[in-house]
């Protein structure tokens, strides 16, 4: 994969500090220091299959400030995000029931120390930190509880997907959401797949499965 994150290294027998020329500007305050992603996404044929379409792929830059041997810094990520929906028959009618994220962020490492506020979070504080931007077509997601765990095997190791259950309301009535999340590290970049569905329609978790495992990282073409 193609990242332009430029890190601090140390080798050699000697323990020989070999800085890049990026990182040595961002280490003496010259220069900020930016970060690239590679976009992740489930393949055409796994979106065709389950159903689903894409709603937005999206790249965004946000701009931080953090300590690097001491001394503060300013950088700035690159992250994909791919959000795909579908629509469902519901309660008789048809809505746009279920939706399916791809998320890829830059790991963001300097001088062996991580600048990525989400690494090490596991799926449950993850899953916390962003629930209050996790809407659906009835309003917010609350009361989320941890149901399960199980594997799945994607891009050629077996990751943990954690499954969560959620209320939301429908029509003045409360309904269970269900929510599929994995996060692991992959190439460089840290990558989040999310499913989000009414809990009721248990054949979408098949579909949602699917779309997990044919992800691709980088995405070719």
């Amino acid at each position: 994969m193609t990242l332009s994150r430029r890190s601090l290294l140390a080798g050699g027998a000697a323990g020989t500090i070999t800085l890049t020329a990026g990182c040595l500007g961002f280490v003496l305050g010259n220069e900020s220091l930016k970060f690239h992603s590679d976009r992740v996404a489930p393949t055409d044929q796994a979106i065709t299959e389950t159903g689903y379409a894409e709603q937005s792929v999206t790249e965004d830059v946000i701009e931080r400030s953090g300590g690097v041997a001491g001394v503060e810094r300013d950088f700035e990520a690159s992250f994909w995000r791919s959000v795909y929906t579908k629509s469902v028959e519901y309660m008789g009618q048809e809505r746009e029931g279920a939706a399916f994220a791809a998320v890829s962020i830059p790991g963001m490492e300097v001088a062996g120390r991580s600048l990525n506020p989400l690494d090490e979070m596991s799926n449950k504080e993850l899953l916390e930190r962003f629930m209050d931007q996790v809407q659906t077509d009835q309003g917010a997601i609350r009361n989320v509880t941890h149901e399960e765990s199980f594997e799945l095997e994607v891009l050629g190791d077996a990751r943990t997907v954690d499954t969560f259950i959620g209320e939301s309301e429908l029509e003045g009535e409360t309904i269970e959401i269900e929510i599929n999340v994995t996060t692991f590290s992959h190439e460089g970049d840290m990558l989040v797949l999310l499913g989000l569905l009414p809990k009721m329609l248990t054949e979408e978790s098949a579909n949602v499965e699917v779309l997990v495992e044919s992800a691709e990282h980088p995405v070719s073409g």
